[in-house]
């Protein structure tokens, strides 16, 4: 991915590649991929890259961009904003954030 510079940008990116669905924290604190039953602990993903996006105008356009792999092999994004203005409140998102694996792969391996 060369000279990308926003969010759009790397995410359509991401989906030529297949990488389209987003992993997201429920009410409940269980990680699941959009429209799957599987609940994930941190163990069973790595974090393959790290995106991360400043607002010009606001610290609340704060956005990092995920993109992960499960233990199986299925590809995906975590998207949160940072800062003051999480799209998780509380600990519980930022702690399983913080316990999965870093595994930072160059652009062109996913």
């Amino acid at each position: 991915m060369s000279q990308m510079t926003t969010l759009s940008q790397v995410m359509e990116t991401l989906r030529e590649r297949g990488i389209d669905q987003e992993l997201r924290m429920n009410e409940q604190g269980e990680m699941r991929f959009e429209n799957s039953d599987k609940i994930y602990l941190p163990s069973e993903l790595i974090i393959l890259k790290t995106y991360r996006f400043e607002g010009d105008s606001s610290p609340d356009d704060n956005v990092a961009l995920y993109v992960i792999k499960d233990s199986i092999g299925n590809r995906g994004m975590i998207i949160d904003s940072y800062g003051a203005e999480s799209n998780y409140p509380g600990d519980q998102f930022d702690t399983f954030l913080r316990d999965i694996p870093v595994e930072e792969i160059d652009d062109d391996s996913f």
